[in-house]
Parts: C-alpha cells; sequence; structure tokens
C-alpha cells in the first residue's frame, strides 16, 4: 500500500500559500510541495492530495491519504464531492476546478482516507506543514495557481 501524507497552509485566506505531500511505498519516500501567490487554505489541502495522487505512477496499488483536512476527509468519506458532481449547480461550487480535478485521478485509484488531528506531533504530518508553510512563505518559486476570489 502507498501512503500519502498531505498538508496545505494559506498565510491569509486567501493569501500566499503552499502544499507539501509525502509518497511512501516501502522504503521508497518522495516528497512534493509547491507555493501559490494568491490561493486558500483549502484549496491548497485539496491540491495536496490531488497532486499526490497524480505522481503516482502504480495506479493498480492502493492508497492510504493521511491528511488533518477535514474539509477534504469528509467530503470525500461522506460521499459529499460524488453528490455535488451530480448536481447542476456544481460549478457554483467552491474550489470546483479542482474537485473535478480529483475526481479525475480519484477513479482511476484504490484509495482511502484517515483524518489526523494537525499539530500533533504526527511526524509526517508535521513534515507536510513544514512544507507548506515554506512554500508559502517563498522559500521556492511562488506561481499563480489560478485563484480567483
Amino acid at each position: 500500500m502507498i501512503q500519502l501524507f498531505t498538508d496545505g497552509s494559506s498565510r491569509g485566506n486567501p493569501g500566499p500559500g503552499g502544499y507539501g505531500a509525502i509518497l511512501r511505498y516501502g522504503p521508497h519516500e518522495k516528497e512534493l510541495t509547491q507555493g501559490f501567490r494568491r490561493t486558500t487554505n483549502n484549496r491548497m489541502e485539496l491540491l495536496a492530495v490531488i497532486v499526490g495522487l497524480e505522481a503516482i505512477t502504480r495506479p493498480e496499488l492502493p492508497v492510504q491519504v493521511i491528511s488533518d483536512s477535514k474539509y477534504v476527509v469528509e467530503a470525500v468519506e461522506r460521499r459529499w464531492v460524488f453528490g455535488w458532481a451530480q448536481k447542476p449547480d456544481f460549478g457554483k461550487k467552491a474550489n470546483e476546478d479542482l474537485w473535478r480535478r480529483f475526481l479525475e485521478v480519484y477513479k482511476h485509484r484504490k484509495v482511502t482516507f484517515q483524518w489526523i488531528k494537525g499539530h500533533a506531533g504526527h511526524p509526517e504530518n508535521e513534515r507536510c506543514d513544514e512544507l507548506a508553510v515554506r512554500s508559502a512563505l517563498g522559500k521556492g518559486l511562488l506561481v499563480d495557481e489560478g485563484y480567483e476570489g
């Protein structure tokens, strides 16, 4: 099983933001992070999951997403996002562009979610937070994300 640890950060909401993700498969580990000039925390939480899932090259392997985002975890685990996608007004839903991108990658994976409390000493969550904050603060290249708020 692949483990995908994720976190997002926004310095202001909206404001500069970033995400951090760690992919782990056996002894192999890969960190992913990027910063954006203007975004929201929820967008970064969701984008961390999307980018992590998109980076997986073996779609047949099951994936466990470990996230401190109730926004993301509950939307999937309670199946809300699948209901939203069936409604004609889905285009008016917050972060609809990212939810559509999520649904596209999700349908090609076997994914389960686990919510964990953020800032509670979970080593991978703390590292993802560090990556996200570092990217949000411009410690890498800040790009335009497409957020229109």
